[in-house]
């Protein structure tokens, strides 16, 4: 009991109460909420933005201050196009999916997934390079930091992570007084530093500079200007961020998302030219590794008291929470991309708190192994950056270029303002595609090639999802099995012992009256004396028992030789059941059973079989639950879990009509009100002739409904509830990556369960298309 109970008590402490799956609407966010959950990466990006203008310009001159202005101004006056321009995103497209929506519908699959694979990249290095600089502006406020800076930094990720599992709501709250304690303090600051500087400007603490810095004051090109203009433009990170997470604002959407973005565009672009202009006027100020621009400035400004250590507070905190932007839309963007079967279909499975879960433990776990990866040095990470971030805006824009030359061709019912709108557009694309150009070529040498590479590297990923997906739908909808077109049923009954677990599948069996039944032994030197004695009385006359010759081959080769060799119709089953005892735990049952493990899991592959499992828990070496004895139950009930209509769940439906039960049905779980309408049609379509049963499953749990279901049947004195499940049969080891795996999770679930014997009905799946599914 503690081995479940624990696990399920930490849970709950670190994440919370899970949330009904009809609690969604009460996670929506009001703009309070939303503009820390989705604008904090843009707002905290002026904390960097400016030193790294600084750092490009301070390698190859020291007279450089005034080429720091026209270059923010110029990233301004983009960051305020780029807003613009998403607002119209946001309107147009209040779904969300962002510029991965948007490309897809207007400029095909191909340019949609380059920019789903620019914004996956892009929301990782939200997620290190913010927290990575928030680590870095506690060593401008505690020099010591930085020497345990990674173990800092990946710290901070958990937390975040812990942070976003327990809901979007939830973080939001957590991260608002950050958020705009960080906009009010550098507000002031700039405020502040203005008044101070309408006398003379204030001089900061002398630092130490960064320890490339150049050493003469020589001109400085164009290529070093316009890297220092790529660099500063990780200021427009996260502002794509708010198109994305449309759906998880309040009603109406769209409109709360375009106003929350514009809200965002005024504050950081004021935050940005503001710090960018003090710290031309700031005396003293330098490219540092160990204090920031901001910090440098908030010291002369405060004269290192109070004030200096608030603003490195909150711009620490800002800078890690920022991170939550990306934890918003990383695991949006992979649901969305798992629901068009380009990405693994677990990443559309909401958690506990109504988040994409699995979506969020990925984006830990990569951003870990970068930051331990780069040592957590923020300026080769910075580089590996604004590459995605221009490449998924310039999509965006291009394809709403594309969308509204479609409206114009509408005629009356065209959307109002599509002139306006194209052309904002336009302008949109065309800055973005020309400082996407400068970015590549400035960043190229630099890191960004390594951007580029696991951009191409998701986009060869997406692609073969896809296909093994397309090809699974294939396989699975092409009709070849139809409801009702049942054969007999052999059964196989594997005998080691003559045990409870033996017992209790004779009963099963004998219940089932299969056409044909074989009982065999396995043996390498025939069956013992003493055994074929017991037999008769033991079995109660059911059938002979038969030697299975072991020879030098496995148990798994002997079944399998053995089951080849039986005549049957294509339609018929072959069903081999294995009895076992089981021990009182999962952990002693796979250490101890692994060889029972591995040979059921063999069987699967063989085509047209059913592997059934009887198994009898036993403690203190006594049968939990059952009588161990052979006798006919007094009632048996089939269920077949199904999760879709296809060619699968057809011939498990098949398999359970064949068992003859007292009753026979099919169970469907409700984790989606939408899906199980469609699930509803589809089955009455379908014409299959065993009733359907929904059964909701409010918290997106199936252990606790699939167990009240059985065990409203297993209450009942004399019932035996024989559970059928299809099982999908991949070719490679890899495409498991790429299913749900509800099959293993039943048959744990129902292993320690007495009086249910689980029944697993493979589905064969191969590497290429077959037309038909061959027999025996």
């Amino acid at each position: 009991m503690s081995t479940t109970v624990a696990p399920s008590v930490l849970k709950r402490l670190l994440v919370g109460r899970a949330f009904t799956s009809h609690e969604l609407e009460h996670t929506l966010l009001p703009k309070t909420l939303a503009l820390p959950v989705f604008a904090s990466d843009a707002l905290s990006s002026v904390a960097y933005a400016t030193g790294e203008i600084f750092i490009q310009l301070t390698i190859v001159s020291l007279v450089f201050k005034h080429l720091v202005m026209p270059i923010s101004i110029a990233i301004a006056a983009l960051m305020a196009i780029v807003v613009i321009s998403y607002r119209q995103t946001v309107r147009a497209y209040p779904s969300g999916g962002g510029a991965y929506i948007v490309s897809k519908a207007n400029l095909g699959a191909f340019p949609g997934l380059v920019a789903a694979a620019a914004l996956l990249v892009d929301y990782m290095m939200t997620v290190i390079v913010s927290i990575v600089a928030g680590v870095f502006a506690i060593g401008s406020a505690i020099p010591a930091a930085n020497d345990h800076r990674v173990v800092l930094s990946i710290g901070f990720v958990w937390l975040v992570t812990i942070a976003n599992l327990r809901g979007t709501r939830e973080s939001g709250t957590v991260f608002a007084v950050p958020t705009y304690g960080f906009v009010v303090s550098i507000l002031i600051l700039i405020v502040i530093g203005l008044v101070r500087c309408l006398g003379e400007c204030p001089t900061t603490e002398a630092v130490e500079p960064i320890h490339n810095a150049a050493t003469t004051a020589s001109a400085i090109g164009l290529f070093a200007i316009l890297r220092a203009f790529s660099s500063g433009a990780t200021a427009l990170t996260g502002v794509e961020a708010i198109s994305n997470g449309v759906p998880a604002f309040r009603r109406p959407q769209a409109r709360n998302a375009a106003e929350t973005l514009a809200i965002m565009g005024v504050i950081a672009i004021t935050m940005f030219v503001g710090i960018s202009w003090l710290s031309v006027h700031v005396y003293g100020t330098v490219a540092s590794d160990v204090r920031s621009i901001p910090g440098q400035i908030a010291w002369a400004v405060f004269d290192g008291g109070f004030g200096f250590y608030v603003v490195q507070f909150f711009t620490a905190a800002i800078l890690i929470l920022a991170a939550n932007t990306a934890y918003q839309d990383f695991p949006r963007l992979s649901s969305i991309l798992a629901r068009d079967r380009y990405m693994p279909s677990q990443f559309m499975n909401r958690g506990d708190r109504l988040v994409f879960s699995n979506g969020i433990v990925v984006l830990a776990i990569g951003s870990s192994i970068l930051i331990y990866a780069f040592n957590a040095d923020l300026t080769r990470l910075i580089q590996l950056y604004v590459i995605g971030v221009f490449t998924s805006f310039t999509l965006s824009q291009s394809g709403m270029i594309r969308h509204w030359l479609r409206e114009r061709h509408k005629g009356a019912s065209a959307a109002r303002g599509w002139r306006r709108s194209i052309v904002i557009n336009c302008v949109g694309a065309v800055a973005t595609a020309v400082v996407l150009i400068v970015v590549t070529v400035t960043k190229f040498t630099a890191g960004g090639w390594l951007s580029m590479l696991f951009m191409a590297i998701l986009i060869v990923m997406f692609v073969s999802i896809h296909r093994h997906y397309e090809s699974v739908g294939r396989q699975l909808r092409r009709g070849a099995v139809r409801p009702g077109e049942a054969g007999v049923n052999h059964i196989v009954l594997v005998i080691r012992e003559l045990d409870a677990a033996a017992a209790e599948a004779l009963g099963a069996v004998r219940s089932i009256r299969p056409t044909e039944l074989h009982i065999v032994y396995p043996t390498t030197d025939g069956i013992p004396p003493d055994l074929e004695q017991r037999w008769p009385q033991f079995s109660m006359g059911a059938a002979p028992l038969e030697p299975l010759p072991l020879g030098k081959d496995s148990l798994l080769d002997a079944l399998r030789r053995y089951v080849r060799g039986i005549e049957r119709a294509p339609a018929d089953f072959v069903n081999v059941v294995i009895p076992e005892t089981v021990p009182g735990s999962l952990l002693l049952y796979l250490l101890r059973r692994a060889a029972v493990v591995r040979l059921k899991a063999g069987l699967l592959r063989e085509r047209n079989i059913v592997v059934t499992d009887v198994p009898v828990v036993v403690r203190d070496g006594e049968p939990v639950g059952v009588d161990a004895l052979p006798l006919i139950p007094q009632r048996t009930v089939a269920l077949v879990f199904v999760s879709a209509v296809h060619d699968a769940t057809v011939r498990a439906v098949n398999y359970a009509q064949t068992l003859e039960a007292s009753e026979t049905r099919a169970i469907y779980f409700d984790l989606d009100p939408e899906a199980s309408h469609r699930m509803q049609e589809e089955w009455g379509e379908s014409g299959m002739q065993i009733p359907l049963h929904i059964v909701e499953a409010p918290f997106r749990d199936l252990t606790r409904p699939m167990l009240d279901e059985v065990r409203r049947f297993t209450s009942r004195p004399g019932t035996i509830v024989l559970v059928v499940v299809p099982e999908l049969i991949v070719s490679k080891w890899r495409h498991l990556l790429l299913h749900n795996q509800n099959a293993l999770f039943v048959k744990r679930l129902f292993l320690f369960e007495p009086n249910v014997i689980l029944s697993s009905v493979p589905y064969v799946l191969g590497d290429r298309d077959r037309r038909e599914v061959p027999a025996g």
